[in-house]
């Protein structure tokens, strides 16, 4: 019986990827410097203190990991604050996972006071009993310590604690620590047909909810 479900940010409960599809680059354009790569590709699994490495290590950044961090936000901080929308039918399919006595809280990459200033807006963070980032548990989602993380915090087992995400490579992070996991459709995500493959259940629209709820809990 599902007892607690476990919700990426971007792309599973937010329409905001496009946001990260260019950001790399226009940070590093901003300080006056010109990618050598696909900045999308190269950070596709990084945290923030990861990329900010990367921007010192590789292209001779001389700001602080804390500035450069602080410089990426600022960027993205407006479309949070003022235009990023949920995802279609995400508000209803909480309601009911609500009503169904499930427990909820946030595992995402972005920063806590971004994700707080969306789902305020958009009237949805009461749904949420925590949000756990990346930078607060240290690791990335290369890593299950976000998931454990978010676990112990519902006090439910792995087997009856559901991740929902939309990239591939978080989704197989969680499915190899033994959590029960949901492949969420994102248009970002190219590997659309593994990650359906590989998720435990796939949902293409959170209009879904009676055929989700009837998979799992059969």
């Amino acid at each position: 019986m599902l007892k607690g479900a476990i919700f990426d940010l971007d792309g599973t409960i937010l329409d905001s990827m496009f946001i990260w599809d260019t950001i790399g680059e226009d940070y590093l354009r901003s300080l006056g410097k010109e990618p050598k790569e696909n900045l999308k590709e190269t950070f596709k699994t990084f945290t923030l203190e990861q990329a900010a490495h990367y921007y010192i290590e590789n292209y001779g950044v001389t700001l602080s990991v804390d500035e450069i961090i602080d410089g990426v936000n600022k960027m993205v901080e407006r479309y949070y604050a003022e235009t990023v929308p949920l995802k279609p039918g995400i508000e209803v399919f909480l309601q009911k996972l609500k009503v169904k006595g499930v427990k909820i809280c946030i595992a995402t990459v972005t920063d806590k006071p971004l994700v707080e200033v969306a789902l305020d807006r958009l009237g949805v963070r009461d749904y949420f009993s925590e949000i756990f980032t990346c930078a607060s548990v240290g690791h990335s989602k290369e890593e299950p310590h976000i998931y454990r993380a978010a676990q112990k915090h519902l006090g439910t087992s792995k087997g009856e604690t559901v991740v929902f995400e939309d990239a591939l490579h978080a989704l197989k992070t969680a499915k190899a620590d033994g959590f029960v996991t949901a492949g969420v459709f994102d248009i970002h995500e190219e590997n659309q047909a593994e990650l359906k493959t590989t998720a435990d259940h796939y949902i293409k629209d959170y209009s879904e909810f009676d055929k989700f709820w009837n998979s799992i809990n059969k």
